[in-house]
This record gives C-alpha cells, sequence and structure tokens, in this order.
C-alpha cells in the first residue's frame, strides 16, 4: 500500500488534514526510532567482539565492585576500628620554582581539584575502585559520611603530589612491599580477618564511586596525612592542621609543598594489582638439619667408646705446616710414573 492509497483511505473515513499528517509523521518516527535502535545494538556487538578477553587478575571473577558478592550479610559487624596513623615520607628532592623562595606564610584551606579519570582504561577504572573502597572500609568504616570522605580524599591528594605513587592502588599499598605500610591495615594482617561486611563495604564503595568520579571534599584542602584522636604521631608537629572529622585530624605540609601548585602530579594509570606488594628481598629462613642422636642404650658396648675422637687427631702438632712432609723416605718417589 503506497502513500497514497493510504491518504484516499483516511479521506473516505472523512479525517481532517492535521489527523492525516500527525499520523504520517508517527509512522515516520517509528521507522526512524527502529533504525538507530538497531544501530545502537550493532555497534555494541561489533565493540564486544572487538575486546580483548580478560586475562591476569581480571580473568578471576575481579570486577568492579566483585568484593560485595564475596562479603557476609549486613548484620555482619565492621572491622574493628585501631588507633592509628597514616605514614609519612620524604619530601621529593625536586627543584623549587622560583616563587617558592619568597612564598609566604599560608593557613588557609583550599579545596583539591576534583579527581579525573576520564582517561583511565576500564581495568585502571576497577581496580582504582577496589583499592579505594578498601582503604576507606578499613580506615573508617563506622566514621560519618564526612569522615569516610576526607579518608578518600587524602588518598587522592597524595596520588598528585610527587613525594607519592601516581596511582591509586600504589597509594593505598605502598610500603607494603618491605612493611613499612603507609595505612597500616595494608601490613597488619587487618585484611585477612573474616570477610568484609556487605553493608559497611557498599557504603565505602559508594563513596569511592564519587571520589573518583570528582566529588571533593573541600574541608580537609591538600591534606597528605591524617591521625586518630587516640595517637600522636612525630610527624604532626611539622605540618599544617587543616580539619577535624569524625575521628580523624587532617595535616598538609607546611610551605610549598603543601600548597595546591605542589600538587602537579598527572594520574599515570597502569593501576598495580589490588593488594599488598611482594615483598623485596624476602629470604626463606633455612634450618639446619641436624643429625639423628642414638640414645646410649642402644649402642652395643663393643662400639660405646667408638664414637670420641683419637687424641692425634684433636689438634694438629704444631710442627705440621704445609711446607713439612709427612712421607716416610721410603715412599717418598712411590707417587712417579713408571716407565
Amino acid at each position: 500500500m503506497d502513500a497514497r492509497a493510504i491518504i484516499g483511505w483516511f479521506k473516505m473515513r472523512r479525517l481532517s488534514k492535521l489527523g492525516v499528517l500527525g499520523l504520517v509523521a508517527l509512522v515516520l518516527a517509528g521507522v526512524s526510532a527502529h533504525a538507530a535502535i538497531r544501530a545502537i545494538v550493532d555497534q555494541s556487538a561489533k565493540a564486544s567482539r572487538a575486546a580483548a578477553p580478560p586475562v591476569g587478575y581480571e580473568s578471576q571473577d575481579h570486577f568492579p565492585g566483585a568484593a560485595y558478592f564475596y562479603a557476609t550479610e549486613e548484620e555482619a559487624a565492621p572491622p574493628v576500628h585501631t588507633p592509628g596513623a597514616t605514614g609519612t615520607i620524604a619530601l621529593p628532592d625536586l627543584p623549587l620554582p622560583p616563587e617558592a623562595a619568597v612564598l609566604t606564610p599560608d593557613t588557609s584551606i583550599r579545596p583539591a581539584p576534583p579527581f579525573s579519570m576520564a582517561r583511565a582504561s576500564a581495568v585502571d577504572r576497577g581496580r582504582a575502585l577496589q583499592c579505594l573502597t578498601t582503604a576507606i572500609y578499613y580506615e573508617a568504616a563506622t566514621e560519618p559520611d564526612a569522615g569516610q570522605q576526607a579518608v578518600a580524599q587524602v588518598i587522592l591528594n597524595r596520588a598528585r603530589h610527587p613525594a607519592f605513587p601516581a596511582t591509586v592502588c600504589g597509594v593505598v599499598f605502598q610500603g607494603s612491599e618491605h612493611a613499612g605500610c603507609q595505612f597500616s591495615f595494608a601490613c597488619d594482617g587487618a585484611m585477612n580477618r573474616g570477610t568484609p561486611s556487605k553493608a559497611y563495604w557498599l557504603r565505602a564503595m559508594k563513596v569511592a564511586v564519587a571520589a573518583l568520579n570528582g566529588q571533593v571534599m573541600a574541608e580537609v584542602g591538600m591534606a597528605t596525612h591524617y591521625h586518630t584522636y587516640a595517637v600522636t604521631p612525630s610527624w604532626n608537629r611539622k605540618l599544617v592542621m587543616t580539619a577535624a572529622i569524625g575521628a580523624h585530624f587532617f595535616h598538609r605540609w607546611q610551605g610549598y609543598w603543601g600548597t595546591p601548585a605542589a600538587f602537579r602530579q598527572g594520574y599515570a594509570g597502569g593501576e598495580p594489582v589490588p593488594g599488598p606488594h611482594a615483598r623485596i628481598g624476602a629470604t626463606e629462613t633455612l634450618i639446619a638439619a641436624q643429625a639423628p642422636v642414638t640414645p646410649p642404650a642402644a649402642i652395643q658396648p663393643s662400639y660405646a667408646q667408638s664414637g670420641p675422637p683419637l687424641a692425634s687427631a684433636a689438634k694438629p702438632a704444631a710442627d705440621a705446616l704445609p711446607g713439612d712432609s709427612q712421607i716416610l723416605d721410603r715412599w717418598k718417589d712411590s707417587g712417579k710414573a713408571l716407565r
């Protein structure tokens, strides 16, 4: 049936011109929508065929949010919070810009710029989310939302500071390769004490997703360190406190290295596998095997005194030097070749 026949049929039914035009437009819109859907489906199918199959860590049921499905029921208790603090690290041995020499003391709190993973791969996104969620869970599971957001901000601030690794997982598990973790949970075995609570893990993951998507915790500013009220680390006297949120006090470096200009390290990508790093220089302790000892009662009488060394062999004679011959004269020539 062509268009003229359709129009004639509607005229026979005495439809207005406006009604005919509206119905024709509706038919054309349906055809266009069907074509658009087909194009999207075809494009998705091509992309799925072109994508390489996952290998390594991602091929073993590790994907963004995977840990949630292995967590315990929501009634499970959160991890026990132990008073602690972040580690610290030496400032980078890099040349300072000219303006740093005349920098006046600044006690203001300036919000960090939004963190961006716009150019990161799907693998890097998934690993960064896993590591940041893990840190928030073990460091601040029972903290209020603001406390968890502040912990996440410290980690992302470190990822942009040249004193720290340029990846999220690198920051979270820094120092675990030689038992000097920046975050204590990565070295004290907390990750091996049972499975996470679903409710608390999901809450930590929501905070991590927001932070990786650019949400900023402005109150902590450019903080790179924190500690609980129960401890006083040695480094806190050399830093500037920016905020007190929940159970934590947050600090940034003094001088140029604590200003926004110092946080110039771009996100590098190449996230390491989530989890503590392999120990450097770890060697197995070798235990020397001891010779079996026969009980005295099991030794036959005739062999009971066979063990002690001979008196002559216990201590070499004083004049038994390498240059002195101990061979009898009649045997000195016994080693010559036969003719």
